[in-house]
């Protein structure tokens, strides 16, 4: 047991729960600040006139955050994880209020990708911390409590994002999370203990942080402007051919390293190697579904910010139930892995479910839907973090917790990345063959120009009602037509979407087979001898 381990076990009781309460705190100041800004995305682009970087707003805080997990993860067991959970949630707060600043989508996105940096910090830690406080039989069941904590900030976060988005404006949606964040950093600068290590700066693998950043950022970076650029293009060449290059390097100095902050021996463990690959495939097809989810309301079912955020509730309520029974159930049933499996072929039924709803659909066919794939993902998302907590000696659970978290955060990323090129490139060619095929004289196309012809005019009912009343009676029957041909247009893009997403989480599914069953409960000094020589054995 190292340092940081022992300061956590010999906490009072007292100063246990007080810690909990503040890693409770930063987890809902890191969820909040995502679902508030979810709602309120389709109104920003529509203010800022910026649809093609609808996933960029998105992609650029998840390829900040992914990077920094693995980086911050090492940092926070070398140096202690109280400062870095400070910097994290200090850093997300402050950046925020940059965010509500943003001029346009660029600055936007710029804002979005330092507030990502914190945000990797903090969630590589907040993790790591829970997986310090608690023995793996209780660490399950606590996983309930967590999710809930993520379940009801994302509830709250649509909701009071969309209002806040109606009725004061998108940018007071960065400003939310401010008293959250300073009742996170009081309660963890007075109550979570700081472990002093003896590590320097010297242990730091700054060469590794390097080529990983180098690997990772050109890798996303080229995924995100494929829909401007052939892949066979000189652009796209050099960004995959530095990332190729970077994660060969990579690979090759972690081995070699004292200090990895990936170490790649690891990956020799069933349980791990199955838990990351389930957790970034489910990723990618479960991340595309949620980005898209308040087009699918908002402009194809013609819902305001408000009632869209209203109607993700549900979503939340099905992962904070699954999530309980979850943490309860794998703990006493011996092939707990194919709990895993049922929650993410439940997750493939809702998106294939979400794929067929169309202009005229009941809410509650979208309510359905989104409830599965709530229930689906509370089932396993608990489940492959402590099966690799409890797979792997504890000297390295730190590092391996961080792992899962990058290998998810590099899923999402790579969903919204591709979801959202699928969706720039596909969108402008099926609204141009929906209104085409409506046979509008050529006289018509002048006076409905101007944002008529685009998406983005179903995305501000104020402005969409505005454009409708300036226009001569004659037009007016040509343009609802033209309004219903680009809901067509947008509904048929977003099924396409939602079905690449279910075929990718059908491939999890497959691989959550696989996953040994290792018992989750505290092991002996004998068993968790046994354990570090075998993993480490696997280095050799």
């Amino acid at each position: 047991m190292n340092a940081a381990q022992s300061a956590f076990h010999d906490l009072s009781r007292g100063r246990t729960i007080v810690t909990t309460a503040g890693v409770i705190m930063a987890l809902l100041l890191a969820s909040v600040d995502g679902t508030v800004v979810g709602t309120a995305m389709p109104r920003i682009i529509a203010e800022l006139q910026g649809l093609q970087y609808y996933a960029w707003v998105t992609t650029a805080y998840l390829v900040a955050s992914t990077v920094m997990v693995p980086i911050a993860g090492k940092l926070g067991d070398l140096f202690g994880r109280k400062p870095f959970v400070l910097i994290g949630m200090i850093g997300s707060v402050l950046v925020s209020a940059l965010c509500g600043q943003s001029q346009n989508m660029i600055e936007l996105v710029a804002f979005r990708g330092l507030q990502g940096l914190f945000g990797g910090v903090l969630m590589a830690n907040v993790f790591t911390v829970i997986a310090d406080l608690y023995e793996p039989k209780t660490r399950a069941k606590m996983q309930g409590v967590f999710a809930a904590v993520f379940g009801i900030s994302s509830i709250i976060g649509p909701t009071i994002g969309g209002y806040i988005t109606d009725n004061l404006g998108w940018r007071w949606v960065f400003y939310v999370n401010l008293p959250v964040g300073l009742v996170a950093v009081a309660i963890i600068a007075f109550g979570m203990p700081f472990v002093r290590t003896g590590r320097s700066w010297r242990h730091i693998d700054f060469e590794g942080a390097g080529l990983l950043a180098l690997a990772v950022v050109p890798l996303l970076v080229a995924l995100s402007i494929s829909t401007d650029h052939d892949w066979a293009s000189l652009p796209m060449l050099g960004l995959l051919g530095i990332a190729v290059t970077a994660a060969v390097a990579f690979v090759l100095v972690e081995l070699r390293e004292t200090e990895p902050i990936v170490p790649l021996h690891l990956f020799r463990n069933v349980t791990f190697t199955v838990s990351v690959a389930v957790g970034f495939l489910s990723a990618v097809g479960m991340f595309g579904t949620i980005l898209f989810v308040p087009l699918l309301y908002q402009g194809v079912l013609g819902l305001s910010a408000t009632n869209s955020g209203q109607l993700l509730t549900p979503m939340m309520f099905g992962l904070i139930v699954a999530s309980v029974i979850s943490g309860q159930l794998i703990t006493r049933v011996k092939r707990y892995r194919f709990v895993g499996t049922l929650g993410l072929s439940t997750m493939v039924l809702g998106m294939w479910l979400l794929s067929q709803v169309r202009p005229g659909a009941s809410n509650s066919e979208a309510v359905r839907d989104i409830v599965l794939i709530g229930l689906g993902l509370g089932m396993s998302m608990p489940l492959y973090q402590n099966a690799v907590q409890s797979a792997v000696p504890m000297s390295v659970v730190g590092v391996a917790t961080s792992q899962v978290q990058f290998w998810r955060s590099m899923g999402g990323t790579v969903g919204a990345a591709v979801l959202g090129s699928v969706l720039a490139h596909r969108l402008p060619q099926e609204i141009s063959a929906q209104v085409g095929a409506l046979g509008l004289p050529a006289s018509a196309g002048s006076p409905l120009s101007g944002g008529a012809q685009s998406a983005q005019s179903l995305l501000d009912p104020a402005k969409l009602a505005e454009t409708r009343g300036s226009l001569p009676a004659a037009l007016v029957p040509v343009f609802d037509q033209m309004q219903g041909a680009i809901k067509v247009a947008l509904a048929n893009t977003l099924h396409d979407l939602f079905l690449y997403g279910a075929a990718i989480v059908v491939f999890a599914a497959m691989a959550s087979v696989f996953l040994r069953d290792v018992p989750l409960r505290a092991r002996s000094r004998r068993e968790e001898a046994e354990v570090g020589a075998a993993v480490a054995s696997f280095g050799e």
